[in-house]
């Protein structure tokens, strides 16, 4: 299973999804002009992490979520991802670390996070970002 790996821009986060080293990363700002088309490969990867992380033994897989910013239609993919996540957790040998990183003056991050951990019943860990 290969990398999946995308450049940050303006409008959309670096995404580094490893399966070697059981590492997700999502950092930066996430306002795609086509939602669909940006989260589509991450969400397919995901997919085929899923039957990989199977046959890998016991794992432990570490999603960082240093966001600064996301529209809505980001945070209903965000919510897909999370929820795939915990979805691969359940399902076996896989031990989730889902590491929220928030600036320590941006409490509508953390308010996100908090949100998400409430809605989709997954436990989140909340790292703060020194200023």
């Amino acid at each position: 299973m290969e990398v999946l790996s995308l450049e940050l821009t303006d409008n959309t986060p670096k995404v580094i999804l490893d399966p070697n080293n059981h590492t997700l990363e999502f950092e930066g700002d996430s306002r795609p002009e086509d939602v669909q088309k940006f989260f589509q490969p991450i969400m397919s990867w995901l997919e085929e992490y899923e039957s990989f992380s199977k046959s890998a033994g016991d794992v432990n897989l570490d999603a960082n979520f240093k966001l600064e910013y996301f529209n809505s239609s980001s945070a209903k993919y965000i919510m897909d991802i999370i929820l795939k996540l915990g979805s691969i957790a359940e399902a076996g040998n896989v031990t989730l670390n889902i590491n929220w990183h928030y600036d320590e003056m941006d409490e509508d991050m953390l308010d996100a996070g908090e949100e998400f951990e409430d809605m989709l019943d997954v436990e989140f860990n909340f790292v703060v970002i020194p200023d």
